[in-house]
């Protein structure tokens, strides 16, 4: 199998740069804002339209998966070569909200091109980045010669990413055997910096609950009762403080059971990053920074599992005041896990520590929401190597390793085909996603085309290697 040559990709992409982003504005002309009822139409319009652009690309089989919700799409090209791996490509063609009051330079679904930029709601957040696969195995096929991919391709593009994902666990488990892969590819995320190429290994689990405290049947006087019955929202800031230690670590016992540790390694890769501590607390608005005692603020966020008070609330609100003991309290909590953690198991030492802590007279309920795994690809994993290295050919420099500090549907990819998931991404911070003017850099965007042409063989020749 002969490597790709890189002018004649290069050579490629250029000759189908205009062609392409042409069909990128007119995709992102439709405002697949899933959250929105009102554009479910335009959801389903988009699904359309993306099922159609794949199939003129090549894709010999190209369905729009109906769910409960907004529609996903579904292509397949296989290999010519049967003992090649087969890998999925995952991202969403639905978007956020977005109107030219909300602070947009010009309307956010007709597509504009400034300095280099091109700016459009979903520009980067993810109609971009799943659409720079489509020129990046046409680009793969014209340089090597082939009639097919170098790896049996799949893509899975869903609709209601933007909204949760609330059916995409259920669609993924009643497809599992057609999308079957030996690896997921994630185009739904980004890298350190425009100057500073990087590959996502991992991303932060979610589990989430709201929890309610009962005391008396009623708010009742302070002065009659105060200091003589248990107060809901006295023990609701009691349940707040006791969750951490005075190291800032979660003290829900059992909490830590399975957690992946950093190695030397690791965290050597983080400190190469060119972090810049006083920025990201500008932009986190804040002026100090506060976490888990002997890990820096990358490892708190990227690779260290937290628990964080979302909301406190009970009792009197209002102007003045209002002397009484409330009859209720609130706490809403959320826990972001890493890999090792089983969302089940927290969801239990939860439950136990908060029964163990409330006194007599104070009644509780916790309620969970659907939890979202952990997911983590070893540094040295085959397929990482071979998407780092794919990126290093179309960057031409050494690319560099980061985390997500957030929570996504990668993690059911991974539970429910049992692949590992790797994440290749292009945007960069500036590029506001959710935001208003969001946008891509189109030399970013041609790079991530250029990355797949180089993908795809070396995914194929490093399997075959292997055995």
């Amino acid at each position: 199998m002969s490597k790709t040559p890189d002018s004649a990709v290069r050579a490629y992409i250029e000759q189908h740069r205009a062609a392409f982003l042409d069909d990128l504005a007119e995709w992102l002309r439709i405002p697949s804002v899933s959250a929105q009822p009102e554009h479910a139409a335009d959801v389903r319009r988009s699904a359309d339209w993306l099922a159609a652009k794949l199939q003129e690309t090549g894709f010999p089989t190209c369905e729009v998966w109906p769910t409960p919700g907004a529609p996903a799409v579904f292509a397949e090209w296989p290999s010519d070569d049967p003992g090649a791996p087969t890998v999925l490509v995952y991202g969403h063609h639905d978007v956020q909200p977005a109107a030219r009051e909300d602070g947009w330079d010009t309307d956010p679904f007709e597509p504009v091109v400034r300095e280099g930029r091109l700016y459009a709601r979903g520009a980067a957040d993810d109609k971009g980045q799943v659409f720079f696969h489509t020129l990046g195995v046409r680009a793969h096929l014209a340089a090597t010669g082939r009639t097919a991919p170098a790896v049996h391709l799949k893509l899975l593009v869903e609709g209601e990413e933007e909204s949760g994902s609330p059916h995409f666990r259920d669609l993924v488990e009643a497809h599992r055997d057609r999308l079957a892969a030996d690896a997921v590819i994630v185009s739904d995320t980004g890298m350190w910096s425009e100057d500073t190429p990087t590959v996502c290994t991992g991303m932060r689990g979610l589990a989430e609950c709201e929890v309610r405290l009962y005391g008396p049947d009623q708010d009742i006087h302070s002065g009659s009762f105060g200091g003589a019955v248990p107060n809901p929202a006295t023990e609701a800031a009691r349940l707040v403080a006791a969750l951490h230690d005075e190291h800032a670590r979660v003290a829900v016992p059992g909490f830590y059971e399975g957690v992946t540790e950093l190695t030397d390694r690791e965290r050597e890769l983080f400190a190469e990053l060119p972090f810049d501590e006083e920025q990201w607390l500008r932009t986190a608005r804040s002026t100090a920074t506060r976490g888990e005692s002997g890990h820096t603020t990358l490892e708190r966020i990227w690779a260290r599992p937290t628990a964080e008070v979302n909301g406190i609330g009970g009792g009197y609100q209002g102007p003045g005041s209002k002397t009484i003991v409330p009859s209720s309290a609130v706490v809403k909590l959320s826990f972001r896990l890493v890999a090792g953690q089983d969302p089940d198991h927290v969801e239990k030492a939860v439950r136990a520590w908060t029964a163990e802590r409330l006194p007599a007279g104070i009644r509780h309920e916790i309620t969970f929401g659907a939890a979202t795994r952990p997911c983590l690809t070893p540094l040295d994993h085959p397929a990482l190597q071979s998407v780092v290295r794919a990126m290093g050919r179309a960057f031409e420099q050494e690319i560099r390793f980061t985390r997500e500090g957030g929570s996504g549907p990668a993690a059911d990819l991974q539970d429910v085909l049992a692949a590992p998931v790797l994440f290749l991404g292009i945007s960069v911070p500036s590029d506001g996603w959710h935001a208003p003017n969001e946008k891509v850099e189109l030399d970013l965007l041609l790079k991530g085309v250029e990355t797949t042409a180089y993908l795809w063989g070396d995914l194929a020749l490093n399997r075959r290697d292997a055995h």
